[in-house]
């Protein structure tokens, strides 16, 4: 099994028996959400779209996985979401197989989905590696496994030696943990492909409370890479725990 970063997502790429191309939080019709508080943007869907398949032309992928948090809107669906998020599953599928794994804000995505499209949202196993959005506790298969995970989005921001902060840049975080049966599983938080949807700082990802998994996170063993695949250190490391 090969991983590959993809920059220009942020996207991954898992390379086993099949290459799968793993999308993290698309939030498709965030734009809505954010009319609501009174920030006010043009639809970037499309342009998000066009993203997703330059990805999916760059590395050939034999599956597109969703990896939860398509849609945006909760608990409801938007116009902007019945409006745009068929045609844009139509781009993706004409393309590629997709799979989705719901996500805490895809409450109704089935109705935009075609059979066999949708996977539990507990996770599953596809060629030994466990998929799961990340806001439930995993499917019994999955421990003892690489497991990819989104809902998390990780970002980190880089301090040079006086103390200037970076811009936070989307990151993957890469922890081992140890089950009660001893197997390990390690687990792989994956950046939000949405580039309005924020993100948590790598340091605060463990106390964030956001899921089962993230809790278990080992700070001081963790690995934190930049969307390109660039290792950059430890959660420990990159936010020790004075600064804060």
């Amino acid at each position: 099994m090969h991983l590959h970063f993809i920059e220009n997502g942020p996207a991954l790429l898992v390379e086993s028996d099949r290459r799968v191309l793993v999308v993290a939080d698309l939030h498709m019709g965030i734009e809505s959400g954010l009319e609501r508080h009174g920030v006010h943007i043009a639809s970037r869907s499309a342009v998000r779209a066009d993203r997703v398949i330059a990805c999916i032309e760059e590395t050939q992928p034999d599956l597109l996985l969703l990896l939860g948090d398509v849609k945006h809107n909760v608990p409801v669906t938007s116009r902007q979401e019945y409006r745009e998020l068929p045609g844009v599953l139509r781009s993706f599928r004409d393309r590629v197989p997709i799979a989705v794994a719901p996500g805490n804000h895809d409450g109704g995505i089935g109705r935009f989905l075609e059979p066999g499209e949708l996977l539990p949202a507990e996770g599953t196993l596809i060629d030994g590696v466990g998929y799961l959005h990340g806001h439930t506790h995993p499917a019994p298969e999955l421990p003892g496994h690489l497991v990819v995970v989104g809902h998390h989005h990780p970002v980190v921001s880089l301090v040079d030696s006086v103390g200037c902060a970076a811009r936070a840049r989307p990151a993957y975080l890469y922890s081992v943990i140890e089950e009660l049966s001893g197997e390990r599983t390690r687990l792989l938080f994956v950046p939000a492909f949405n580039e309005f949807a924020g993100g948590i700082d790598v340091g605060r990802l463990q106390q964030s409370g956001l899921g089962p998994l993230s809790r278990r996170i080992d700070k001081n063993s963790a690995e934190v890479y930049l969307a390109d695949g660039t290792y950059v250190g430890s959660p420990a490391t990159l936010c020790p725990a004075d600064d804060r």
